[in-house]
């Protein structure tokens, strides 16, 4: 998968009109919270608003409607609105018009609404700066667009207020809650597009675009989720993301597209070197994905599709990550110049003998989580060009779900600690080093696992850590490997080797009853042939004939009826024969 960068950078005209329902205005103001975390108070129906304020930008000029109270000043395009003064107020800003140079300011100790209607804003610097610390409901009627500065990247952030931040085109101190039907197509060209020191939730949205050349995409620094709506989040800049958050991201549903382009940053600080590479998504603290259509894509040298400090969970949902830039891993090297693949066998790192004090690597992985990862459901696909799919630095364990994991440099799936495969579709498959790596021990109970390594010795397709007394333990399921085993692995019941098999062809595995367990699709190269199913007698046969649509894998898997082929002579597998470790 390829970013599309028209689609990230040109938003459809979507002529659509907000709920009023939503917006209902009463005369009972109702109290607010300072609540930091996500609850009913984010929906609108649990909210009132006792002041309508409608303000309009043409031109060099602003107007305002309904501001009974006095809050709005204007100064020429320039929009200020401070209802401090009153805090049995709770005012819903109605934001409309065009201006080549306007900006909206906002201050207030209540919640608040901001409504964007036909609204087209171009700022110098900030396009809307909210230092309000309370919850702002952002909803989107129509369509509406914001630039800071021109379309070149030269936004003016010089102008900021001491002792305030002021870090995106659309900054809010306070909880964002996005949500209507209408669309925003945001570009920020001096820092990040939008940003809240709270946390982002987006309830809906019919199109939600933000795309950053000097910053972050889309951040909410103490939490981020997503619901539902159309979710567009590019980044250009070295070291930056598409979606952020210093504390946990998780996506419930919605159809986002993701990119970053930018590669690595790195800073001098008092303690040393610090990298910081472009991720898609990153998340400090757990990623949880439930539901949705994610499609991840990340050019930059040391990019990352999905990076997290902690553990993440996969339980639905379709997520589709590619990663195409080189490593990172040459001392003193700067974000966008020619990194280094990890030798093979080399699991300490790559870089050669270097000052390890300025000695920072990294790699362009799919997926890296610090915490473990477990799978439970949904579709996952993950390619890396030049370092592992998917890595957990913890464990590693799938219960459900389908995996495809492909890596033309190192790993597929690597694990540092166990890796339990006890349900759902597993596929590694890895032309430049193993297919299914852990660190610890590498259980197979009851999931149907496709692993393929085809670099050959020492690699292999299931590679457990012997040095460290460490095995693969095969218990229950189904297992298909091209590449060779681990040696000592712990098989309960039989496994089976084919004496010779037809390479770039279908091929279909029968369990002891003559049930299909799964169709698979040999790699062009590669040698060494597993099979197991249960541990029982097993059947297979080459060259078979697939119908219908029930591909799995990135299709080289086929869960759907098989017809012709011919049988191939299996052997009892007893781990020698040279062809494996």
């Amino acid at each position: 998968m390829k970013p599309n960068l028209s689609l990230l950078l040109t938003l459809p005209l979507l002529l659509c009109a907000c709920n009023s329902d939503l917006l209902e205005t009463t005369e009972d103001p109702v109290e607010d919270t300072s609540v930091s975390t996500m609850g009913e108070e984010d929906f609108l129906v649990e909210s009132d608003f006792n002041r309508t304020v409608t303000i309009t930008w043409s031109g060099n000029s602003a107007s305002v409607e309904g501001d009974d109270d006095g809050f709005v000043s204007i100064n020429g395009s320039q929009v200020l609105a401070d209802s401090r003064s009153d805090t049995t107020k709770v005012v819903k800003y109605i934001l409309t018009g065009s201006s080549e140079d306007g900006s909206f300011k906002l201050y207030s100790l209540r919640k608040q609404a901001l409504v964007l209607k036909g609204l087209d804003l171009h700022s110098s610097g900030a396009v809307i700066n909210n230092q309000s610390h309370k919850r702002t409901f952002v909803i989107l009627d129509g369509v509406n667009a914001m630039y800071d500065g021109s379309l070149l990247p030269s936004g003016d952030y010089s102008n900021a207020t001491d002792g305030e931040d002021l870090k995106a085109a659309f900054f809010s101190e306070g909880q964002l809650v996005f949500s209507g039907t209408g669309s925003l197509s945001l570009v920020a060209n001096g820092k990040a597009g939008i940003t809240s020191d709270d946390y982002i939730r987006i309830i809906s949205a019919g199109m939600l675009s933000s795309v950053s050349y000097n910053g972050h995409a889309l951040r909410g620094k103490d939490a981020l989720a997503i619901e539902d709506g159309s979710i567009v989040a590019s980044s250009f800049a070295d070291g930056k993301k598409a979606i952020s958050s210093d504390g946990p991201v998780t996506i419930n549903g919605g159809e986002l597209h993701l990119a970053t382009y930018g590669g690595v940053l790195l800073e001098t600080t008092e303690s040393g070197t610090e990298l910081s590479g472009a991720a898609c998504i990153k998340s400090d603290g757990t990623f949880t994905m439930n539901g949705g259509e994610v499609e991840i894509g990340s050019t930059g040298q040391g990019g990352k599709g999905i990076s997290g400090d902690g553990a993440a969970f996969f339980n639905g949902g379709t997520l589709s990550v590619t990663t195409t830039g080189a490593n990172y891993g040459t001392s003193g090297q700067q974000g966008g110049g020619p990194g280094g693949n990890r030798p093979p066998g080399n699991r300490a790192g790559w870089g050669g003998s270097q000052d390890t004090s300025t000695d920072t690597s990294t790699g362009a992985k799919g997926l890296k989580f610090d915490g473990d990862i477990t799978i439970t459901g949904g579709i996952i696909s993950v390619k890396s060009i030049n370092s592992e799919a998917i890595e957990s630095k913890g464990k590693l364990t799938a219960t459900g779900g389908t995996v495809y994991a492909y890596s033309e440099g190192d790993d597929a799936i690597n694990s540092g600690g166990d890796m339990n495969l006890n349900g759902g579709y597993v596929c590694g498959y890895s032309t430049g080093n193993d297919g299914i790596d852990a660190n610890g021990n590498l259980n197979i109970d009851g999931a149907t696992v496709y692993a393929v390594s085809t670099k050959g010795n020492p690699e292999v397709a299931l590679d457990a850590n012997s040095e460290g007394g460490k095995k693969l333990y095969l218990k229950s399921g189904t297992l298909i490997a091209v590449g060779g085993l681990e040696s000592g692995a712990s098989i309960t019941g039989t496994a089976y080797t084919a004496s010779s098999w037809t390479k770039s062809q279908w091929h279909a595995l029968y369990n002891q009853g003559g049930e299909q367990a799964v169709a698979f699709k040999t790699p062009s190269s590669g040698s060494g042939l597993v099979v197991y199913s249960n541990g029982k007698s097993v059947t297979l046969r080459g060259k078979v004939s697939c119908s219908g649509k029930d591909t799995i894998w990135s299709d080289w898997g086929y869960l759907g009826s098989t017809s012709d082929g011919s049988e191939i002579s299996l052997n009892t597998y007893s781990g020698g024969g040279g062809m494996f470790r």
